[in-house]
């Protein structure tokens, strides 16, 4: 059996009963048992401004940045707001991008999944932030491609996915992105 693998979750939303975070849940849920998945919230983290990044950053960046080099791994579930990633998600890339040249983000395997209670899944939201990782040196796990459309009709009143063709799906999701894990994260 191979070791556990922590992965942060970082969670495109910040409503806590948004249609993402049920997503982020049921994929803790549904992760091979050598995954541990745990969401770093974003919500919190004072917007980047390179001004106020010196010898004693905001301290919420500072755990931020810790919680995200202390993982393996990163799982990036996020909706769509205006055909791109939602602004606090993008804060959230910046944040642990710096200072220059310090990374957290960097050689950390990751994957992407868009949520929308609309047909498309997010699409572009999904894309544009494929784009940010690849320049944060995020090797991204391209298939299987996850754009979960739809979402408002998949849990029930508890936020327990429902629906066994998305369960499916998302579990073989999981099972890949443990794959790629074991195939890209820095020994």
């Amino acid at each position: 059996m191979s070791a556990t693998r922590n992965v942060a979750v970082i969670v495109g939303s910040l409503r806590q009963g948004s249609f993402s975070r049920l997503i982020a849940k049921a994929l803790a849920a549904l992760a091979p048992p050598d995954l541990h998945l745990t969401i770093v919230d974003i919500g919190q983290l004072p917007l980047y401004n390179q001004d106020d990044d010196g010898p004693a950053p905001p301290a919420a960046w500072s755990a931020f940045r810790a919680a995200v080099k202390a993982a393996d791994a990163v799982l990036f579930v996020t909706p769509e707001y205006n055909r791109s990633m939602p602004a606090a998600l993008k804060n959230a890339l910046d944040v642990a991008s710096r200072p220059y040249g310090q990374s957290a983000w960097n050689g950390k395997p990751g994957a992407v999944v868009s949520v929308s209670p609309g047909a498309l899944g997010a699409f572009g939201a999904n894309h544009h932030l494929r784009q940010s990782l690849v320049f944060l040196n995020v090797p991204t796990m391209q298939q299987p491609e996850a754009y979960v459309g739809g979402a408002a009709t998949l849990f029930d009143e508890r936020g327990n996915l429902t629906n066994p063709g998305t369960r499916e799906f998302l579990q073989n999701f999981m099972a890949a992105f443990a794959r790629w894990i074991g195939l890209t994260a820095p020994p």
